[in-house]
């Protein structure tokens, strides 16, 4: 009976660090700087964030990212799965802005 109930907690205790863990990796910081999005081919995202070595779509409901255009800033955000679409580049859902 022992050996079941500390099978039981060890299990529960790596499913609880594990789900903590993913959530944790999902958020990234970015640092860039962001512009309003114009048209494009790819036709998602408001705002466009790019960085030294990448470019990415944005959206956010939290941060209102006009605030921030033509601004350097450091974002936390997390992709947005089933992008890039089109040819398009990564999309992110920002967080907030630092």
């Amino acid at each position: 009976m022992k050996t079941l109930s500390l099978v039981s907690g060890l299990l529960l205790f790596f499913f609880t660090a594990t789900c903590s863990q993913t959530t944790e990796k999902g958020n990234m910081e970015y640092t860039g700087t962001i512009k309003e999005q114009g048209i494009t081919s790819y036709q998602y995202g408001t705002h466009t964030l790019t960085t030294g070595n990448g470019f990415y779509a944005l959206k956010s409901e939290a941060v209102d990212l006009d605030e921030y255009i033509d601004k350097k800033v450091m974002v936390v955000a997390e992709k947005i799965e089933g992008y890039p679409v089109d040819g398009g580049p990564e999309y992110l859902l920002v967080l907030k802005v630092k």
